[in-house]
């Protein structure tokens, strides 16, 4: 409905230009918007205020113009002005509805577009080192990452999923003291633990397998333990497909898999770290200081230089994600959107800077980032923050264990990436409306069971199946359902181009809580047939738009509660 606003719109502006009123050489768009109080009606445009400059006439009289010159339409009931020249559209009960015929008719593909091009587009994100079970922070950042992936694909995108893992560095090396130091029997706390080890029960889980030689089996690898306590590299080797199998386990029972996996250690094997260096240094923009190689990055809007290698010869972080980014944009993505937490804020503008000292091709600004803030988790108002496995952070397997996978990939992308978190388990939990995702799942299974109470009456209907006379929907619920559906498909869009998921939970909260009022206030199965069936056919619209919303989050739509 809002496309056909806008077209009539269009066509009003184009007859005054041909009159003269506007002038011919200038491009006018038309900014429809959903009004917020239907006292004024279902649409507003503000294109008289913001073309009243050019036609040299108050915005109020060039709306009375372009009124007049709208086309006639079946699809308005009225139109009004409003205060200094906003245009109101109401739009007529009958193509309120037209809405549930299309909804019907596309099912699974409404909403779904292909203004993407099928354009290639890399999304990395959890990436967390292996180094121990993923937290919930990593959760957060699979349950978004995943869910822009989804809403790209329906945006006619194809989509890369990717996970980059440091497998090399501090960090790794003390993952592979620390289970050296559990397999000879040292515990945290005593005097000989490393200073930096990883301390919860995990490592000894690891350091068991590796002296009962088991085989791990990750995505990309196949290593055996030797059982060899003084041999550092082997149990390196082993810790990181350990962990890196765990790690896998826990993204896939949360219905998240990657395409593609990428691995530090490999751009320095294959020498694109080097290459990367011998690029920025011929450029010009490297020199030494105090024994360490820098890299100017206050020349592409840095607040100051940094340290590219270190004096004692090792890479900073930043300087193999540049090499590595160049390996993203050489491999064809002219998208790249990297999901992580706030804490990579950091990188944002050194990866770039060392990006643009490549002097390629890559545009200024490029990739783009999504950073989500921090999560909390509570029980009975209090945080919770050990987890017995972890040690020290609460994993997302105990988020999934306790709540379940869809409560869990829900409310980790239920609000905004910018704004931190809190995860209520005693809410996630809950059977009640509070629970916004059994609201939305009970909205669902509510329209399945009527058609299995009228299936029990000998009374069958086709998933989609529409019989009903829309005409007969006369009730302002009814029709507040419809333009609620109507917006579905532009969410669809704006949600993947700003990069906000959690509009899609929001949506789908409002369109629950619509059809529970509806349900509770007008009763669907009744003697008249013809309205029952209009109204079956409004329920079944509503259905699919939920179990379509629902997919783009990766949850389920169950069928009974």
């Amino acid at each position: 409905m809002k496309e056909t606003v806008t077209q009539l719109l269009e066509s009003a502006l184009a007859t005054l230009q041909s009159e003269g009123t506007l002038p011919s050489d200038q491009s006018f768009t038309p900014n429809v918007d959903n009004t917020k109080d239907k006292a004024h009606g279902d649409y507003a445009c503000n294109i008289a205020l913001v073309a009243a400059k050019a036609a040299r006439r108050p915005p109020r009289k060039l709306a009375e113009a372009l009124v007049s010159a709208l086309p006639k339409s079946t699809a308005i009931e009225k139109v009004e002005i409003a205060g200094p020249g906003f245009i109101n559209f109401f739009m007529s009960t009958a193509s309120a509805f037209e809405v549930v015929n299309s909804v019907l008719e596309q099912a699974e593909q409404f909403g779904r577009n292909h203004s993407g091009k099928a354009e290639k587009v890399q999304v990395e994100f959890v990436s967390a080192n292996p180094t121990g079970p993923l937290h919930v922070g990593h959760g957060r950042g699979a349950a978004i990452g995943d869910c822009l992936c989804r809403l790209l694909e329906a945006n006619g995108y194809k989509v890369t999923r990717e996970f980059y893992y440091n497998d090399a560095g501090v960090q790794i090396n003390n993952l592979a003291l620390s289970s050296q130091a559990r397999i000879k029997g040292i515990t945290p706390g005593d005097e000989s633990w490393p200073a930096d080890g990883y301390r919860g029960e995990y490592i000894a889980d690891l350091a068991k397998a590796y002296m009962a030689a088991e085989t791990v089996l990750a995505d990309d690898r196949k290593v055996t333990g030797s059982a060899d306590p003084d041999d550092l590299e082997s149990i390196r080797e082993f810790a990181v497909a350990y962990l890196r199998r765990e790690q896998d386990l826990d993204l896939k029972a949360f219905g998240v898999e990657f395409d593609v996996y990428s691995l530090e250690s490999s751009l320095y094997e294959s020498g694109k770290v080097e290459a990367t260096v011998k690029q920025l240094t011929g450029n010009g923009y490297t020199y030494e200081h105090e024994g360490a190689i820098w890299l100017k990055t206050t020349e592409f809007g840095d607040d100051k230089d940094r340290v590219m290698r270190k004096k004692d010869g090792n890479f900073t972080y930043f300087l193999p994600d540049v090499a590595y980014h160049l390996d993203k944009w050489q491999r064809g993505f002219s998208t790249v959107i990297n999901e992580q937490g706030a804490d990579h804020h950091s990188t944002v503008t050194r990866v770039r800077a060392g990006l643009q000292a490549l002097k390629t091709d890559i545009p200024e600004g490029w990739p783009d980032y999504v950073l989500h803030q921090m999560v909390m988790v509570t029980r009975s108002g209090e945080e919770v923050k050990l987890s017995k496995r972890a040690g020290s952070y609460v994993t997302l397997r105990d988020l999934i264990d306790e709540v379940g996978r869809d409560a869990t990939r829900f409310f980790l992308a239920a609000r905004r990436v910018d704004s931190q978190l809190t995860f209520d388990i005693d809410l996630a939990r809950s059977q009640t409306n509070e629970n916004p995702v059994y609201y939305i799942q009970y909205a669902h299974a509510r329209i399945c069971s009527v058609l299995r109470k009228l299936a029990e009456s000998g009374v069958t209907r086709g998933m989609n199946e529409c019989l009903g006379d829309l005409s007969l929907l006369t009730l302002d619920e009814e029709k507040e359902l419809a333009n609620q559906l109507a917006k579905y498909p532009e969410l669809v869009v704006n949600a993947a181009a700003q990069r906000e998921p959690h509009h899609i939970t929001h949506y789908l909260r409002e369109l629950a809580g619509q059809f529970h009022t509806y349900y509770n206030a007008h009763k669907v199965l009744i003697e008249d047939e013809s309205l029952r069936d209009a109204r079956l056919s409004l329920y079944l619209a509503v259905r699919q738009v939920i179990a379509n919303g629902l997919d783009l989050l990766a949850v389920s739509a169950p069928e009974e509660m």
